[in-house]
């Protein structure tokens, strides 16, 4: 996800998944720019992010960037078992410190009607991506 490309993103989910592609790349990767662009439910998310953690194997961790960086990160995070890879996949949104005040204004966005459609989008997109990793030899993905 590192290296990502709008192709083998639309492979994943044809008609959902519609673009994810590294915009700017750095060496390291830490600070790498992407664009996504995907249905989730009912809901349209385009947005760009910054690869702000990388650790090889275990976790890639963006932030959503809106001229500037906002309150809002993905974390994914891959734990190795014995029949394949466990994925987590966790959206944090919120200031820290003093701009937590400003929380409440997230609400408008975060719904729980967008909570829940989140949910059952990984809840499919992960058993798609480890069916083509198999599909392609490329090892599993435990969902």
């Amino acid at each position: 996800m590192l290296n990502c490309d709008d192709a083998s993103y639309q492979a994943w989910w044809p008609g959902v998944h519609l673009r994810f592609h590294t915009v700017r790349k750095v060496a390291g990767d830490v600070g790498n720019l992407i664009y996504m662009d995907e249905y989730v439910g009912r809901f349209r998310l385009k947005f760009h992010a910054v690869v702000t953690a990388s650790i090889p194997g275990k976790e890639i961790t963006w932030q959503f960037v809106r001229g500037v960086r906002l309150p809002g990160r993905l974390i994914l995070g891959l734990e190795d078992e014995a029949d394949g890879v466990a994925i987590s996949h966790v959206v944090e949104a919120g200031f820290r410190g003093p701009g937590r005040i400003f929380d409440a204004v997230l609400r408008f966005w975060f719904t729980p009607e967008f909570a829940d459609a989140l949910d059952e989008h990984v809840r499919t997109e992960f058993p798609k991506l480890r069916d083509l990793l198999r599909s392609r030899g490329s090892g599993a993905a435990k969902a």
